[in-house]
């Protein structure tokens, strides 16, 4: 590509722990990755990838087989796109400390989130996930270790009496932890440079972190994901962590997943804001300050929460934000470019993308996915909290009581009707699309948080009235057919 870009690597982050992609469907977008300008992806397994022996229990019921694993590599490497693996190895350990066979390594008894740094088998539980998920990678430059928003560290048993001691904090116990993970790398994968988040760094003080020896063995990702990101104050952080010994940094930016834990498509002007400052930041340092750059596209805020925008529905804003890179801004030629690869005849940097806009893989979901999210619950909340006839007629104190002018039932079943069946058309062919990208389980789960609702609510009000316009049936004559009636 002609264009310059402060950042070299710029890699999509696959976030598998909620509604994880089928392999057929990342070998249609992997070639959209590679023609927008990425040139790697950051894979986070979580509970997909197939962990064997004591670990086989981390899997989830739809876990990619170490055959989908090659195959997902193989159409990486057709598409140029690097792999670099992520594996939680401290915080966010929800997915493994929920495990009854795992719960005595949380550091707070209640909480799965955080792995207790105290056990020797905690680091080798680490150990065991870093070796099967390494295995499954053997080009792998790098290894994501996670180590982000490290919960209650420092909170439990262990950690209390360890830290009464003189001198101990928990930073210190947060970089012991870290040196350790990334020791076991570097012995065990020695052509693997460790990657860790860099949440936990940031505020502790120089002198410790220069003396830890996690410089040395560890690459920070500095992330941040908001709109009005303080380019300054992470210029004298990058200035900070060279003087600490940290030889290269990484910049993590968001194209989803980073706006709310129930968001269903991405507000495309915050993630162009976003990388707008990211640019702003490189471009206050010398050239190749920053190895990298990595847009997440978070799938979940936590392995417990509810789904957030699917990865169709990211696409146009993964699209402009990549090209925002690749021209330094986001110029007309980057927006007929993103235009032209999508197939849409106008990406509004306002709006969610119109509906039946778009030719790429999954464009479809992304349309029928703002319908619903747009229009679904409005159009039935002003129909049950809007239409007069509803509010004045069959109140949930007439429907209670089974009460209504007989001659209201013809002003409100025909609406109601209308708008099920309009909507039941257009989530059929929703849960077809969904199908074809996505697993039964979170074609599941999107469905009933999304969808089923607002349709319920229908259908509840649509059974109310059928059973009031119902005449009642005459009394049975107390016979032996009304003794057996419940």
């Amino acid at each position: 590509m002609s264009v310059s870009t402060p950042f070299k690597m710029r890699l999509v982050h696959l976030d598998l722990k909620g509604a994880p992609p089928k392999v057929s469907y990342l070998s249609e977008i992997f070639p959209l990755f590679r023609a927008l300008g990425a040139n790697g992806l950051l894979i986070e397994y979580e509970d997909m990838f197939p962990y064997e022996g004591p670990l086989r229990l981390l899997r989830a019921k739809y876990a990619y087989s170490p055959s989908e694993i090659k195959e997902i590599l193989h159409l990486a490497g057709l598409n140029e796109l690097e792999v670099i693996p992520l594996v939680q190895t401290f915080g966010h350990m929800e997915f493994v400390l929920k495990h009854a066979a795992f719960a005595h390594l949380r550091e707070v008894g209640p909480f799965p989130c955080t792995l207790n740094p105290h056990e020797a088998e905690s680091l080798a539980l680490v150990g065991a996930m870093i070796d099967q998920v390494l295995e499954l990678h053997p080009g792998a430059r790098w290894l994501h270790v996670g180590c982000d928003e490290v919960y209650y560290l420092g909170e439990g048993e262990a950690s209390r009496r360890w830290l009464q001691q003189e001198q101990n904090s928990t930073g210190k116990l947060c970089l012991s932890h870290m040196r350790a993970v990334a020791s076991h790398v570097q012995t065990r994968h020695p052509s693997v440079t460790p990657l860790v988040w860099d949440d936990m760094l940031r505020d502790l003080p120089e002198d410790q972190l220069a003396a830890s020896g996690v410089p040395q063995l560890v690459e920070p990702v500095l992330w941040d994901y908001a709109a009005d990101l303080d380019v300054h104050g992470k210029v004298l952080l990058m200035q900070k962590y060279w003087r600490c010994g940290f030889p290269r940094l990484w910049a993590a930016s968001a194209f989803k997943g980073a706006t709310g834990p129930s968001q269903a498509v991405p507000p495309i002007k915050h993630h162009l804001k976003n990388h707008v400052q990211w640019l702003q930041v490189a471009g206050s340092r010398p050239t190749d300050s920053l190895q990298g750059i990595i847009l997440t596209g978070w799938q979940r805020y936590d392995h417990f929460s509810v789904l957030c925008e699917l990865l169709p529905a990211g696409v146009p804003s993964l699209a402009a934000c990549l090209q925002l890179l690749l021209h330094g801004g986001f110029d007309g030629d980057a927006k007929a470019k993103v235009e032209n690869l999508l197939g849409i005849s106008n990406l509004e940097m306002m709006d969610p993308v119109r509906e039946g806009a778009g030719s790429f893989p999954g464009s479809n979901i992304l349309a029928l996915v703002t319908q619903v999210s747009l229009h679904l619950r409005s159009s039935v909340d002003a129909l049950l909290e809007g239409n007069t006839y509803v509010i004045g007629w069959f109140s949930p104190y007439h429907r209670r009581r089974k009460l209504i002018h007989p001659v209201m039932v013809q002003h409100i079943q025909p609406a109601a009707l209308s708008l099920l069946a309009q909507w039941s058309t257009l989530v059929q062919e929703l849960e077809v699309a969904l199908q074809l990208a996505f697993y039964p389980d979170a074609v599941e789960e999107w469905l009933e948080e999304n969808v089923h609702p607002s349709l319920q609510r229908l259908q509840a009000l649509l059974q109310d009235l059928s059973e009031v316009a119902t005449p009642p049936s005459p009394p049975t004559s107390p016979g032996r057919d009304a003794a057996q009636d419940p």
